[in-house]
């Protein structure tokens, strides 16, 4: 089936890490709504995956539900070859699992500081590295994409912006950015695109103390210029584009999806 303007991810198949919750669970669902077969990546999250995948079947969708750690290479293979036995390939990856271990650097143990980037980094190198070798064995199928495989990088304004108390996440995301242009240049001639969506403040439940705190949240403003909190459907909508044809052209870039906070809000006064 050929994508359309309205559906444009139609007979694709799309693989979302930590699927489940927060931006995930909206990205997920916004792939299907785009058009695409969802396969839903959870590691603690059981029912909150197979509460989406009971969702998208019920709107006539197909899904799956998959556990799997990222970071565990072992688990990475057994879900990439669960997903291609059920749904038939990957054409999108979607790296968003990830977690904080947070913790001041004087005080921070090597645990937390592995942890971090063992999930953060690691996990997503190897997720990128098992959906290129199906993108490059499988190629471009003209009917459904332009491109032989899609990737999409959930990384974080932090990679960027310094954050004390979180030099573990904030360095994995740094990570992030330079780990998906270096794979986005060596990838370009197989025809995959390799992208990356860096988002700020975004109202998911691993933030809810500061956005329900009407203190915490007036404090936060001060960061964002657009005077808003991100929804995870702001993430989703333009995970879907990139993933899309409409952004065929498009690999090896960053899209920051903070309202402003990565403009350094303080010096709009001249600092």
């Amino acid at each position: 089936m050929t994508p359309s303007s309205a559906r444009p991810l139609t007979g694709q198949i799309a693989l979302i890490t930590g699927g489940a919750t927060g931006i995930g669970k909206a990205i997920s669902y916004a792939m299907h709504a785009a058009g695409a077969e969802v396969a839903v990546n959870y590691h603690n999250d059981a029912d909150a995956a197979h509460e989406i995948v009971a969702a998208i079947q019920a709107e006539g969708g197909r899904a799956l539900a998959v556990y799997g750690d990222v970071s565990d290479v072992n688990d990475v293979t057994s879900m990439f070859e669960r997903v291609i036995a059920e749904l038939g390939t990957v054409d999108v990856l979607v790296g968003n699992a990830g977690l904080q271990k947070d913790a001041p650097f004087l005080k921070m143990t090597p645990d937390q500081w592995e942890g971090a980037l063992k999930v953060d980094l690691t996990g997503l190198f190897l997720c990128m590295q098992a959906a290129a070798r199906e993108f490059v064995n499988r190629g471009v199928v003209p009917h459904r994409s332009r491109a032989a495989g899609k990737i999409v990088c959930i990384s974080s304004v932090h990679q960027l912006i310094p954050w004390a108390g979180h030099a573990n996440y904030a360095a994995a995301k740094g990570g992030v950015e330079m780990l998906m242009r270096s794979v986005a240049q060596e990838l370009a001639p197989q025809r995959i695109r390799v992208n990356a969506l860096a988002p700020g403040a975004i109202r998911t439940p691993i933030n809810e103390s500061v956005w329900t705190n009407p203190e915490s949240l007036e404090k936060l403003m001060r960061l964002i210029p657009y005077n808003r909190i991100g929804e995870p459907e702001d993430v989703a909508a333009a995970a879907v584009w990139l993933a899309s044809d409409a952004a065929d052209y498009v690999t090896g870039s960053t899209i920051f999806i903070d309202g402003g906070m990565s403009l350094y809000p303080g010096f709009a006064d001249n600092g």
